[in-house]
């Protein structure tokens, strides 16, 4: 049977336009309220920006064969046990018939802090997985089969993370891959290296401006991180889960 993949492009737009709107819109309410966060932190505070994507994570999850009810986003329902930690809240489990199917993470980054912000996310990525595998190798979820573990990421495309980066290294050079790359091709980067090394079953990377809250427009950097792969990676997942079931 074909996969379905959920009119995943259209969804992405839409998802992209709702990015943008929430943010504006938290913006604004704050401004009401006559509350301002620092920075860009205004409109990513409200905690609805991703939504759009989740509500696509959905799709995929039962238009491939599982249930609805499998689907878990709400914050009391998202925790999982770890191993260098008690628990880890996720932003989308899917659970059925007690089996861990997947756990995914959807971030995103608006400037104009992209540097601290680059560094943040990368170690909470690489320690996040690093946590669940271990985790799993220690049969906190039971014998079971390896769950698809998903990173999603969305950056904003303006000329700060297009712009090429200087490294600070003193003591030794760094690949030679990182020399004068952006934060783009530096996250780009790290999701494909989150793959190669097994530390996610598919991590996506989009980019996209300000403006696309009009239009949903957003662009990708490789085949490895794009938004087709990942969605493809987990909609197989999924249905291959269903047919084991």
């Amino acid at each position: 049977m074909a996969l379905d993949l959920a009119n995943y492009e259209e969804t992405a737009r839409e998802a992209t336009m709702a990015f943008w709107g929430n943010r504006a819109a938290a913006m604004e309410a704050q401004k009401e309220a006559g509350r301002i966060d620092q920075g860009g932190r205004a409109g990513v505070t409200a905690g609805k920006n991703m939504d759009g994507f989740l509500g696509l994570l959905a799709d995929l999850v039962e238009s491939n064969g599982l249930p609805l009810s499998s689907i878990h986003r709400k914050k009391s329902v998202v925790t999982l046990p770890g191993y260098f930690r008690p628990t880890k809240q996720w932003d989308v489990l899917v659970v059925h018939r007690g089996r861990l199917i997947a756990a995914l993470e959807l971030k995103s980054q608006v400037g104009p802090s992209f540097g601290n912000n680059f560094n943040n996310r990368t170690e909470e990525a690489i320690g996040t997985a690093h946590d669940l595998w271990t985790a799993y190798r220690e049969g906190a979820f039971g014998n079971q089969s390896k769950p698809f573990v998903g990173w999603l990421m969305m950056v904003e495309d303006e000329p700060k993370s297009r712009c090429a980066v200087k490294n600070a290294a003193p003591h030794f050079d760094v690949f030679p891959e990182f020399d004068g790359a952006s934060y783009l091709q530096r996250y780009d980067l790290l999701c494909q290296r989150l793959v190669k090394e097994q530390l996610y079953t598919s991590a996506g990377l989009m980019a996209s401006k300000r403006g696309a809250a009009n239009d949903g427009d957003f662009c990708e950097l490789s085949e490895l991180t794009s938004l087709k792969t990942f969605v493809t990676t987990f909609a197989a997942h999924i249905a291959a889960e269903v047919a084991r079931l």
